[in-house]
């Protein structure tokens, strides 16, 4: 199965951050193995950095850490330029700096649990899809 290109909204990175169970601790951890070709903007990942080093909200982890984690993610990441902007778009900024990455992209799949926030992004090719049901798909999880 060839990999496809995705973006993968902040909330999933703390989720899986916060927590080694679940779909999206799963989901980053399979970054090797080619299932997927995660795509990011600057901007972007100075979000993810941004919310997961927020006082308190990850446990167990030293900023030094969260570093090392995002490093590695980001040299796993195909980093984009975004030279058109969509703003505004969706109901939040931040989901539209989603939207750009992926658009930039030509992501098949925005993968979050707030695919409500993402309402009408299938005109762009990009559907939003939760962690679990992007690995079910894939075949890495029954």
């Amino acid at each position: 199965m060839e990999p496809v290109n995705v973006v993968i909204d902040t909330n999933v990175i703390v989720v899986a951050f916060r927590s080694k169970k679940g779909a999206s601790y799963k989901l980053l951890n399979s970054i090797a193995d080619g299932i997927y070709i995660p795509n990011i903007s600057v901007p972007l990942f100075l979000e993810y950095e941004s919310v997961t080093k927020r006082d308190k909200l990850i446990e167990g982890l030293t900023e030094d850490d969260i570093d090392n984690i995002l490093d590695y993610f980001l040299s796993q990441s195909n980093i984009r330029d975004i030279y058109f902007l969509w703003r505004p778009y969706l109901k939040d900024s931040k989901d539209d700096l989603v939207l750009e990455v992926a658009v930039e992209s030509a992501s098949e799949y925005i993968i979050t649990f707030n695919k409500k926030d993402f309402n009408d992004i299938e005109k762009f090719g990009v559907q939003a899809i939760t962690p679990q049901h992007f690995l079910k798909d894939r075949g890495v999880i029954t």
